[in-house]
């Protein structure tokens, strides 16, 4: 019973992170390559900024996205997918083609 309930809160905590609404189609925009968060945004455009900024905390306190600031001049932000998040995405991407399939 103790694994069943292990299980249990670690498959509630995947949901969790997954209902919010836009965080997988963030997952599927970073698994090509890194992009600014303009360019999310552009991919996204029904996605207000505000809600991208707070997805993209979330997603990186999850270690599913990491933020990398690079010192150029100008100074730019890119974000992109750690190994667990490009796991994340492989895993999404069957989700997308029952969608391809049935929607």
């Amino acid at each position: 019973m103790e694994i069943e309930n292990k299980l249990c809160s670690k498959v509630e905590e995947c949901y969790h992170i997954l209902g919010k609404k836009w965080v997988g189609l963030v997952i599927h925009t970073l698994m090509e390559e890194p992009k600014r968060f303009s360019e999310i945004h552009a991919f996204i455009p029904n996605l207000s900024k505000r809600v991208l900024n707070e997805r993209m905390k979330e997603l990186e306190e999850n270690g599913i996205v990491l933020r990398n600031v690079i010192a150029d001049r100008p100074v730019r932000t890119e974000y992109s997918l750690t190994k667990k998040g490009t796991e994340l995405g492989r895993s999404l991407k069957a989700l997308e083609n029952w969608a391809d399939k049935w929607l």
